[in-house]
């Protein structure tokens, strides 16, 4: 197998488009450690005037810890935190000029939505004649505007959560800081918040930082991502770099479903969605297709794709995701323990480096 390293994506122009513009946050060689553990080693990033940059990872990967050490709820025991420049790495919270969006929401219950939004110009000692403007542009940038006489417990979740948003962005502060904000919702709202998201922050121009471990959410909402995993970032780049030229194992897991393969001594990467079954020998050009036959283990519908479990004869597991744009053709022609034909392109796999 040889893999394919012309790979281009519009998506990508975006990104290209902010390389020109200056560096706002800059962590170098941060480190933390709790009690004799480590949470956050060796970790160096710039992140763009305007970027909205997701850092993505399981659980205690370190994520977390480095969004609240650039809030200022944590120090960090070595490196230094600079926006625009400037060293802020210990500076309190609330002489940053960042603002934090949490996920749960942390509005004020006997509060209208206006007044929960101005509490921090209040805070800020901005001029009383200034506030209602300014809360009236930030409640018409989240599209709450018919709802700043509302209190918290009249909204749904989702608009509690885009008032929080609106509190934070109503500052202009320099950089958003976002903890895994979109975690109470459900499915549908949460994708729709998700569009909102990129819209506000196209719309204030503002960066973005979000914490996440939701691997489709960093694919869709980010600029660039940095995957942390025990501490470390493991890989820093667009969404379409990280999903189609992992650099590790790890990544290529976290990042989507994968199937790993040995072949010649090598690991190759083939995405599910790369790969056709079929009951018969497929007619195909072997200079540029894989062909090879397996068991068929398992047939699951998932809806708007069908997924499928076959055993190649080295043993090997491989996970196969068809699209169900023309019916179950495979599923209905093969069951359960029989032999298929599973086929990808060589320009569609990707080997992973040593």
């Amino acid at each position: 197998m040889t893999s394919n390293p012309n790979l281009e994506s519009p998506a990508e122009d975006t990104v290209k488009s902010l390389d020109k513009a200056p560096v706002l946050v800059r962590l170098s060689q941060i480190h933390k450690h709790y009690k004799g553990t480590t949470a956050v080693e060796h970790v160096d990033l710039d992140i763009r005037q305007g970027e909205f940059f997701t850092f993505l990872g399981p659980s205690g990967s370190g994520k977390t810890t480095t969004l609240r050490m650039i809030a200022g709820f944590e120090k960090p025991d070595r490196g230094h935190i600079t926006i625009n420049g400037a060293d802020i790495t210990r500076l309190p919270p609330f002489e940053r000029d960042v603002n934090t969006v949490f996920q749960d929401y942390a509005l004020f219950p006997h509060m209208t939505v206006a007044d929960n939004v101005a509490y921090g110009l209040q805070a800020k000692r901005v001029a009383k004649r200034d506030i209602p403007d300014r809360v009236a542009e930030a409640l018409r940038m989240v599209r709450l505007d018919s709802f700043a006489d509302r209190l918290p417990s009249q909204l749904s979740g989702g608009q509690r959560q885009r008032v929080a948003l609106a509190r934070a962005i109503v500052n202009h502060p320099q950089v958003l800081l976002l903890d895994e904000p979109l975690g109470a919702l459900d499915l549908k709202l949460r994708q729709q918040m998700q569009v909102e998201l990129q819209r506000i922050q196209r719309e204030v121009g503002i960066t973005f930082i979000y914490v996440t471990h939701d691997q489709e959410e960093a694919l869709v909402m980010s600029d660039r991502i940095a995957v942390f995993a025990n501490g470390r970032i493991e890989q820093m780049g667009t969404p379409v770099e990280l999903y189609e030229r992992p650099a590790t194992e790890f990544v290529a897991n976290f990042l989507g479903t994968s199937n790993v393969l040995q072949r010649h001594g090598k690991k190759w990467l083939v995405r599910p969605e790369r790969i056709r079954i079929n009951p018969t020998k497929p007619v195909l050009d072997m200079q540029s297709y894989h062909v090879e036959s397996g068991v068929l283990r398992e047939v699951e519908f998932i809806g708007m794709f069908t997924r499928y479990i076959v055993t190649l004869s080295d043993g090997s597991t491989l996970l196969i995701h068809e699209q169900n744009l023309d019916g179950f053709t495979v599923r209905e022609q093969v069951r359960r323990e029989e032999s298929v034909w599973v086929s990808w392109s060589l320009a569609s796999a990707y080997e992973l480096p040593a």
